[in-house]
């Protein structure tokens, strides 16, 4: 029995050891980029295992606020600022200045340093290039609830993801009073033929269903095309909501050292760039030169929608939980 518990003892023993050399990340950034930033950092880190969950953006808000006295995760990579924001408020991050900080106009980081930007992504019109061109589609937001796209509109789950949070929430914040917003999304769901549970489905759906056509962010749809081949295209309406991705350090972070390590990884003007190359991310950052990226995505012409985000952020729960119980639950 002494030998057994002597064992167990030493197991367990190695087995914390071993643990101290784990960076664990929670990221809506998809199997692709994940897996790649997952292959690079062991391979620079050959002792480190990078524990990858890859989910949605408000899944990752809830998971990091039910681990809030016991946190799992170290790393929160990707989602819009304004969940950023709102887990910044609970004491659900921990601040951390990398070295590039003052390279993100201020507006796009923390004042505490407890989250920064590494994206700016616009939302857009997604089409199957088989079936239509850019000029066949809605050419601004309101053209959506033309009769023509009456259930050809294909979405992913709302309130899973912080992007189609973001579009609930910017057509209500553009209209003249949040009623008014609500009787557009009303609108717009009688256009809905479709609510996919996550982005993969989405993409295979729109690429079987030719005639349909959906909102995403701009940088995923140029991804699946260039990358996994879809026929996708998109169109970016004028006043369309832009995106800010972050990236935090979950307070609390059981692997501090390699939380950070990891974080500044995946944020080197190198790393950037790849990003900007495989998958579309066009940089938050000011210092990085414009000639190191793709030239399609720099002169990409975008007209943001005027947009507090701060303010947005304080209303986006109301607003999405008016969206579930006036519109999507509503008889």
């Amino acid at each position: 029995m002494k030998h057994l518990l002597w064992i167990l003892s030493v197991g367990l023993f190695l087995a914390g050891c071993s643990s101290s050399d784990v960076v664990v990340v929670y990221s809506p950034h998809g199997a692709e980029m994940l897996g790649d930033y997952e292959t690079l950092f062991e391979a620079a880190h050959p002792d480190v295992d990078v524990q990858v969950l890859d989910m949605g953006s408000k899944d990752v808000y809830s998971r990091v606020r039910a681990e809030k006295n016991r946190p799992q995760c170290d790393v929160w990579w990707g989602a819009p600022s304004t969940m950023f924001m709102q887990a910044a408020d609970e004491g659900l991050l921990a601040p951390y200045e990398p070295a590039w900080c003052t390279a993100v106009n201020p507006q796009f980081r923390d004042p505490e340093f407890r989250w920064h930007a590494t994206f700016r992504s616009p939302l857009a019109i997604l089409y199957n290039d088989r079936q239509y061109q850019a000029e066949d589609m809605p050419q601004t937001w309101d053209a959506l609830l033309d009769d023509a796209w009456k259930g050809k509109i294909s979405l992913r789950k709302p309130l899973e993801s912080g992007t189609m949070r973001t579009f609930i929430g910017a057509m209500i914040d553009r209209a003249e009073s949040d009623d008014a917003g609500i009787a557009w999304l009303n609108r717009f769901h009688q256009s809905t033929g479709n609510y996919l549970g996550n982005p993969a489905l989405l993409f295979d759906h729109i690429k079987k269903n030719p005639e349909n056509i959906s909102v995403w962010l701009m940088p995923d749809i140029v991804m699946q095309a260039v990358r996994n081949g879809f026929p996708f295209g998109y169109h970016i309406p004028k006043g369309t909501p832009v995106l800010t991705d972050g990236i935090a350090i979950v307070a609390g972070a059981p692997h501090r050292e390699w939380a950070e390590k990891f974080y500044d990884f995946v944020t080197t003007e190198e790393a950037l760039v790849h990003q900007a190359s495989a998958y579309a991310k066009l940089p938050a950052r000011t210092d990085i030169d414009p000639a190191k990226l793709p030239p399609k995505l720099v002169a990409q012409k975008i007209e943001p929608a005027n947009i507090d985000w701060p303010a947005f952020a304080a209303k986006e729960k109301d607003w999405c939980n008016r969206w579930k119980t006036e519109v999507y639950e509503a008889p």
